[in-house]
């Protein structure tokens, strides 16, 4: 299944806040644009606002309201770090957000324990064969988790 590709930052945030209307939920962003201000571009010099090629890097901090608690950012070169209440996931492509967020608040993703190696994991299954899978740490098993589990 081809997912819709977001060229921008900006495209994605419209996308996360569509899904945020399509489930009634609280939406928060924050905007980082320019390159002394982006946390991946330690590198750029200070006072330096433009990448190399002289574009200006756009990142994005969003927060989700509801249960459970989502935070996402959106990085400019394409990924993005999502965290669901307190399980995060990194190196997500940001085209695939949207997908996620849905499987998540649309009761497709599920918490499934093992015996070896031994622990929780979120399961967050995505439209085609796409399936992203996190630790849970020992204690963290918040009452959403909780209720998630198969």
């Amino acid at each position: 299944m081809d997912r819709p590709h977001f060229a921008s930052t900006e495209a994605a945030v419209v996308a996360v806040r569509a899904v945020a209307r399509e489930y009634g939920l609280a939406i928060e962003v924050t905007d980082d644009i320019g390159a002394d201000r982006s946390a991946r571009r330690s590198a750029a010099g200070v006072g330096v606002v433009t990448d190399a090629d002289g574009s200006l890097p756009h990142e994005a901090y969003i927060e989700l309201g509801g249960s459970p608690r989502i935070d996402i950012e959106l990085y400019s070169e394409g990924d993005a770090k999502i965290s669901v209440d307190t399980v995060e996931f990194h190196d997500v492509p940001r085209d695939s957000v949207p997908d996620f967020l849905r499987s998540v608040y649309g009761g497709l993703a599920h918490v499934k324990g093992r015996f070896f190696p031994p622990g929780w994991r979120l399961v967050v299954p995505l439209p085609g064969d796409d399936t992203y899978k996190e630790l849970i740490l020992r204690h963290a098993l918040t009452p959403w988790l909780g209720s998630r589990v198969r």
